[in-house]
């Protein structure tokens, strides 16, 4: 039997019963609650990823909702525990869900929430960053100078890539990875390619008209070119003279996906070439990837997310070459309060009865704070086979 696992409480007397598997962001999130009559119970106990036998204590006998982390296994024996206890709605406090089984929570009648729209900007910033960083060799800089290491200005020091007027890359050109194109092709003139399943129409546009605004002004324009497969966007660093690649990656992870970036596209890139990945771990082979960055000093990564988190493959951390930042992308106050806020509204929409919205990705009427937010919920991504109602609004 599980140990009990310590929380703090919010409006004790609440009539639906809350759970929280982790403290989140703010407490705009808990007003939300407890303003509709719920009881919030926050799992406060010490651990960083809680295990499902101490999920399924914090859920016992009675619970009509949790929030739960993208740490978390929720599979059958979650689901199962949440429906017993008279549950039916659950929500990460994320975009993605590959730690859900949805088919279970379907199969249980119980609604998965997530959280898309407020993380585009912040996870984007956070590529650029990356970017910025391998590209500039800000992280090798900062330890050389804590080391104490600097005596002075030398014409080979820190030597790193310009980005200006070079060719971006971006694998997934949806939300997020149109978002980084607009940041580095308006903020450094980089020509774009792209590989997308889709057409990123509005992407296009505007790079078509940021470039006729640069030639107007007297300056070399921009260009975009959509690829017809990955496997384009990478060899186009071997064609193009004096080509600096920075590849962003921005797809989903599913079959199709998984280690995406192994030893093969690895060494169609171009030896000074910059990889960048803010979406799924496992999109990239970690193993090859390290070989690689041994093999080619001059190729630089910037990580946020790694194949077997929280853990890194051996020898990942020796590389000097390699940025890593432990899943930051989204942490910026704004978007982390307002992913807590939509989880919350997820599960309390479902226990409500309200149908879910139209546009999961026009959250703003729910993340603002000087209106109350609609009268539903704002992402369940089994809406159609729990067969729910969408919104008019």
């Amino acid at each position: 039997m599980a140990k009990p696992v310590s929380i703090e409480v919010w409006n004790p007397n609440g009539k639906y019963r809350v759970i929280s598997t982790k403290a989140m962001p703010g407490t705009r999130w808990i007003r939300l609650l407890t303003d509709h009559d719920c009881r919030v119970e926050i799992c406060t106990q010490k651990q960083t990823i809680l295990s499902v036998e101490d999920i399924v204590a914090l859920i016992g006998d009675k619970c009509d909702g949790v929030i739960g982390q993208l740490t978390e296994d929720w599979g059958e024996v979650l689901f199962s525990a949440l429906s017993k206890a008279g549950g039916k709605a659950f929500s990460n406090m994320a975009v993605g869900y590959n730690n859900v089984d949805v088919n279970a929570a379907t199969k249980y009648g119980v609604s998965v929430g997530n959280t898309p729209g407020v993380l585009t900007e912040t996870t984007a910033e956070l590529a650029a960053s990356l970017s910025l960083a391998a590209a500039r060799r800000i992280v090798e800089a900062d330890e050389f100078m804590r080391a104490g290491l600097y005596d002075g200005w030398l014409p080979h020091l820190f030597v790193g890539n310009l980005l200006k007027g070079q060719t971006v890359g971006v694998i997934g050109a949806g939300r997020i990875g149109s978002a980084y194109a607009r940041m580095m092709i308006e903020g450094f003139k980089m020509n774009l390619i792209y590989y997308d399943l889709y057409q990123a129409t509005r992407l296009e546009k505007f790079v078509t008209g940021y470039g006729e605004f640069l030639k107007s002004n007297g300056e070399l324009p921009v260009s975009w070119k959509r690829a017809s497969s990955m496997e384009e966007v990478l060899r186009e660093a071997d064609v193009v003279r004096n080509l600096c690649l920075s590849i962003s990656l921005h797809p989903i992870l599913d079959k199709t996906t998984y280690h995406l970036i192994n030893k093969n596209s690895l060494a169609k890139m171009k030896k000074e070439a910059i990889l960048v990945n803010c979406s799924r771990g496992p999109v990239v082979d970690e193993v090859a990837l390290v070989e690689h960055l041994k093999e080619n000093p001059m190729f630089r990564v910037g990580l946020d997310v790694f194949e077997d988190e929280p853990y890194m493959k051996p020898g990942l951390a020796d590389m000097k070459n390699a940025v890593v930042v432990p899943h930051i992308a989204s942490a910026s106050k704004w978007t982390r309060e307002g992913m807590a806020a939509l989880a919350a509204l997820n599960v309390l929409g479902k226990i409500k009865g309200y149908p879910v919205w139209a546009n999961p990705n026009n959250i703003d009427p729910f993340v603002n704070e000087n209106s109350p937010p609609p009268a539903a919920c704002p992402s369940i991504v089994n809406a159609k086979a729990l067969g729910l109602t969408s919104s008019k609004l």
